[in-house]
This record gives structure tokens, C-alpha cells and sequence, in this order.
């Protein structure tokens, strides 16, 4: 007996130390670790950092260019002469060489605009990376969210079902007393075990549930152990109900981040409209270099040459005819500028619609969970009177265990809309752009 104590208490006591060990998260902790680590949000900020680095004057072409180089070259040769007097000469390896480098200067002056063009294109697509990243932000930040709130979704169905096998261990109790007694039969026992194995098998199948949606959150979070134990401060599902849809619609057209994504596409668009006209244009450009070059010669009478100074040129060109490509260009940009505008009122159409269906459910959840209350509260009375009455054998078993099923589904039904109406107003802070709050 006292080795039996010894080991509860040794169980015991690793079971203390196991859970004080955990990680408590509460949806703040979540998004924080989610924003810090997660993988597909890292590589969208990678992205996002390449178009800030693509945003330069010398991108964009305001800057010169500047070119330094240099280059040493000779010949090796045997020269044979033939005179008129039918005599020849014969000179063995005549070494000539030559050493060279310059500095050339190149600037465009005027190139139709195109260069100030560009250096918008180029800042409007900075504006892209960073609302894509901000969209990759938003989506991550509504997923963990989501699955932390699943994960006390199933953590309270895992508890629904823990007091369904502690009714059946008791419905169990009860009949075997009375089996002893002589006032109940086998069968009533026998039929009584199989609804406690059933609610049993249940019960084993929601702790599966309960692991997956927890490795769901770790993997949001990019933990490292996906399977790794945390508790959560929250243990139920609070859901607002202050959402109003007048706000909601002012909010998404204002600070929805796809309708923002699709009219950054628009300005491009509208800037490589105007590079294609830009080819209209006559252009500009200005050159300036210093030259340096050194000959030396093994025959004649020169042995070497040194020559060097300043060069410079201005190029003014325009462009006559090149097959019609520049007008194939402007129709083919034309028609992109056109597809951006139906693409923009296609994707607020898309939200509106979205924002009004999702709201709809959202006020028909808020009426269901005043209703799943009402339900419960009945059904748990309903349960207190059956297992009286049961106790004193005036209930069959089948009735009791419709009570105790009306019960369970009760509290089941309640979690599932909570956690429907959660998802609800995730989505609705999610399209009006308001789904850092959650953050904050």
C-alpha cells in the first residue's frame, strides 16, 4: 500500500511539473509568435524587400551612368618584302603593342518621360509589396485566430464528452446496485455498459481532434515541436456583438486590402500606358569619356605613340517606323488598363457581396446562441429530475439516456454555433480591414 501511495504521489508530481511546463498562449501571444516565424509570411516580406530595393533613381534611370576599362593587346609577326628588284627583306618577330582605357560618361536627357514614368511605376510597385505583405499579415493573423478558437472549441467538446462517460460511469453505478439488489436485470446492466463504451469510443476520438487542432496552431505559429503542449487562457468563446453592417461596408471600401491591391494595379497599369506613348517621343542623350591610349612598335621609325584626351556627343534620335510594334503596344496596354478597372469593380462587387452574405449569418448566429442557451439551461434541469426519477426507478433506461443525448447535444450545439458566430466576425473584421484589433 504504501509503495501504491508512493507512486500516485511520484505521478502526481510529474504531472504538476508536465504542466507548469506548458506554454500558456492567449490569442495576442498567438499572432505575435505567428507574425515572428511563420514561413509563408516571411518569404511575402523577402518579396516585399525586393521592391524597395528596386526603387532607385538609377533604376529608374535619373542617375549617369559611368563605364571604366582597359585593355593591353599586341601582335607578334614576320613581315617578308618583296622589292621590284626581285630582292626581298624578311623582319622576324616584329613585337607591336597596345595598351588602352577610357572613362566614359552617359546620361539620358530626355527619353519621352519615360524615366520619371518609370520611377512612379517603380514607387507604386513598392506600394504592391507592402499591401501584399499586409494582405499575407491579415490572412495569417485571421487563420491563427481562427484555429486558436477551434482549439477551445474541441477542448470544450473534449469536456462535453468527459461528462457524458462520468453520466454513463453513473447510469453503470446505479444498475449494478440495483442488479445486486435484485430490483434491476442483467440486461438493464449489460445495456448500460454499452452506452458508457460508446460515449467511451467518442470520447477517445475527440482527444484525436483535440491533438490535431493543436498541431494546426503550433504549424501557424511555425513552432518547432508541432506537437508540443500548450494551454490557453481563454476557455470559452466570447464572440462580439457590437458590428454593425453601415459601419462595416464604410470601413471595407475605405481599408479593404484586395481593393487596395487592385487599384495599385490600375496605376501600374496606367504607368505602362504611358511608357508605351513615351516611344512617341524623340530622345535625348549626352556622352562624355577620356581616353588613353599607348602604342609601341618594334620596326619603323616611330618605337611608341601615346595619344589621350576628352570625348563628348549629344545623340538626338526619334523613331520613324518599327513594324508597328509601338501601336501594337499602346492597344495591347489599352486593353490591360481596361481589364484593371473591370478587375477592381469585379473584387469590390466580390466583398460586397461577401460582407453581406457573412453578416446575414452573423445576426442569424447571434439569435441561434441566445436560443442554444435557453435549450441548455432546459435540458440541464431536464437531466437534474431524470436522474432522480431514475434513482427511484420510476424512468426507463432509454429515457434517461434520450435526456443525457438531449444534454450532451445541447452543449455541443451551443459550442458549435459560438464557434460558428467567432468565424462570423473573424471574417467580417478580416474584409473591412479590421482584423488587426485582434492584435491590439
Amino acid at each position: 500500500m504504501k509503495t501504491r501511495l508512493l507512486a500516485l504521489n511520484l505521478f502526481a508530481l510529474l504531472a504538476f511539473v508536465h504542466s507548469s511546463a506548458q506554454q500558456v498562449y492567449d490569442v495576442k501571444e498567438c499572432i505575435k509568435t505567428g507574425l515572428d516565424r511563420n514561413y509563408s509570411l516571411l518569404i511575402t516580406r523577402n518579396s516585399e524587400e525586393v521592391a524597395k530595393n528596386n526603387y532607385t533613381l538609377g533604376n529608374a534611370g535619373y542617375l549617369p551612368t559611368i563605364d571604366l576599362n582597359g585593355r593591353h593587346s599586341g601582335t607578334l609577326n614576320d613581315v617578308r618584302t618583296n622589292l621590284g628588284d626581285t630582292s626581298s627583306t624578311i623582319s622576324r618577330g616584329i613585337h607591336n603593342t597596345t595598351s588602352a582605357g577610357s572613362v566614359s560618361l552617359g546620361l539620358t536627357i530626355f527619353d519621352g518621360f519615360s524615366v520619371s514614368t518609370t520611377y512612379r511605376k517603380l514607387g507604386e510597385m513598392k506600394k504592391l509589396g507592402e499591401l501584399n505583405t499586409q494582405l499575407a499579415i491579415e490572412n495569417l493573423v485571421a487563420d491563427i485566430v481562427a484555429a486558436y478558437y477551434n482549439y477551445i472549441q474541441q477542448v470544450r467538446l473534449l469536456e462535453n464528452l468527459r461528462y457524458a462517460v462520468s453520466l454513463s460511469k453513473e447510469r453503470l453505478r446505479i444498475d449494478e446496485d440495483r442488479y445486486l439488489l435484485g430490483s434491476s436485470s442483467k440486461l438493464q446492466v449489460l445495456q448500460s455498459r454499452v452506452y458508457l463504451n460508446a460515449d467511451s469510443s467518442r470520447l477517445s476520438k475527440q482527444y484525436e481532434t483535440v491533438h490535431a487542432a493543436r498541431i494546426r496552431l503550433n504549424e501557424l505559429m511555425a513552432i518547432e515541436n508541432l506537437d508540443g503542449q500548450f494551454t490557453t487562457v481563454d476557455s470559452n468563446i466570447v464572440v462580439s456583438q457590437q458590428l454593425l453592417y453601415e459601419k462595416l461596408l464604410e470601413e471595407t471600401l475605405a481599408r479593404n486590402t484586395s481593393l487596395q491591391i487592385a487599384t495599385s494595379g490600375k496605376a501600374i497599369s496606367e504607368y505602362d500606358y504611358r511608357l508605351a506613348r513615351s516611344r512617341s517621343y524623340p530622345y535625348l542623350t549626352a556622352s562624355s569619356g577620356y581616353n588613353y591610349n599607348f602604342n609601341t612598335f618594334s620596326s619603323g621609325s616611330n618605337r611608341n605613340q601615346q595619344t589621350n584626351g576628352l570625348s563628348y556627343g549629344v545623340t538626338l534620335g526619334f523613331n520613324i517606323f518599327d513594324g508597328l510594334n509601338q501601336r501594337r503596344t499602346l492597344k495591347n496596354s489599352a486593353i490591360d488598363l481596361q481589364n484593371k478597372e473591370l478587375r477592381y469593380q469585379e473584387i469590390e462587387q466580390g466583398v460586397k457581396a461577401d460582407l453581406i452574405t457573412i453578416y446575414s449569418a452573423y445576426s442569424n448566429f447571434l439569435r441561434l446562441i441566445e436560443l442554444e442557451k435557453q435549450n441548455l439551461q432546459t435540458a440541464t434541469e431536464n437531466l437534474t429530475i431524470a436522474m432522480e426519477r431514475y434513482k427511484l426507478g420510476v424512468l426507463s433506461g432509454i429515457d434517461l439516456r434520450e435526456v443525457q443525448k438531449s444534454l450532451l447535444d445541447a452543449r455541443e450545439s451551443l459550442l458549435t454555433v459560438q464557434y460558428q458566430t467567432k468565424l462570423a466576425e473573424i471574417s467580417l473584421n478580416l474584409i473591412s480591414g479590421r482584423i488587426m484589433d485582434y492584435y491590439r
